[in-house]
């Protein structure tokens, strides 16, 4: 559908810091580490279908994903740290679809978010650093993450979310019902500012 007088339909977002960011072609230029905070930080995972006073965001979920990832690879550069913890970079401007939906979603929806993760790989100088390697050590830290995630926040039992994700092995803490990551929904201002923090701890030692 157009926009009036018949011109293209708009295909760009203005952000709060007064960027205008294109969806189909999206520039570095117009990418800003606060606008990726602020929308992750207010983006929920599970489409918001988890315990707790807050939504579980996809500012959080980054954090705990580089945390694993770490865990797994301890020889990792604040580089490649910072590779993993924008891994859903993209999600602040589509937001987050769940797993079931994307399947049916098709090419479109993985191609603009490729160009935008590319984008913002430019932005902050990583893309030489977002090797297949990294690619695949993120994608096994974050289906740990959402194990966890699963069974502490989303209702899924221990059998449920073992079927789906995998046993975790190596992360969390041991409990009877077994390992647990202890996970807390933070409210939107604390995951913004725990999400910059930690954006900016990485990017000085770059």
């Amino acid at each position: 559908m157009a926009d009036k007088a018949g011109s293209p339909p708009r295909a760009w977002q203005r952000m709060l810091s007064g960027r205008r960011l294109d969806l189909i072609d999206p520039s570095p230029l117009d990418v800003e580490i606060a606008d990726i905070a602020h929308g992750l930080a207010r983006v929920a995972r599970w489409n918001g279908q988890t315990v707790g006073d807050h939504a579980f965001s996809v500012a959080q979920h980054c954090l705990v994903v580089e945390d694993i990832a770490g865990l797994i690879e301890p020889t990792l550069t604040p580089a490649q740290r910072l590779v993993v913890l924008l891994h859903d970079g993209p999600e602040y401007v589509i937001g987050d679809m769940i797993s079931p939906f994307k399947s049916v979603m098709g090419g479109d929806y993985k191609v603009i978010e490729r160009r935008l993760e590319d984008a913002i790989h430019r932005r902050f100088g990583i893309a030489k650093f977002a090797t297949a390697y990294l690619h695949k050590l993120t994608k096994k830290a974050d289906i740990l993450c959402a194990y966890f995630e699963a069974v502490e926040l989303a209702g899924f039992t221990a059998e449920e979310a073992k079927k789906i994700f995998g046993v975790p092995k190596g992360v969390g803490r041991q409990t009877p019902e077994g390992p647990r990551l202890g996970l807390v929904p933070w409210s939107t201002i604390e995951a913004e500012d725990k999400f910059l923090k930690r954006f900016a701890e990485l990017e000085c030692l770059l």
